[in-house]
């Protein structure tokens, strides 16, 4: 499993722009996803949920940098799992 950040780094090397960053952000997120092995009460994917999540935040409060955006996909990622009401 690749970190937010290995992934930002693979993300930079292979795009100029900020959309191409993060379109290979979401690719490299969803290619590493297992969460179809273990469904949150087999209702959802987690990368897509997060996914969604982030793009709800950046309408609210403004464009996530790249790093930033691999960042909170990582972090909510982690919160959907570890959430005592989705076991």
């Amino acid at each position: 499993m690749l970190t937010a950040e290995q992934i930002f780094e693979k993300a930079e090397k292979r795009s100029d722009t900020a959309l191409g960053q993060r379109r290979i952000i979401n690719k490299l997120f969803r290619r590493q996803d297992d969460s179809n092995l273990w469904p949150i009460n087999g209702k959802f994917d987690v990368t897509e949920r997060a996914i969604r999540r982030a793009r709800k935040f950046e309408a609210q409060s403004g464009v996530l940098s790249p790093l930033e955006y691999a960042l909170f996909l990582e972090s909510d990622t982690s919160s959907i799992v570890n959430d005592p009401k989705n076991q």
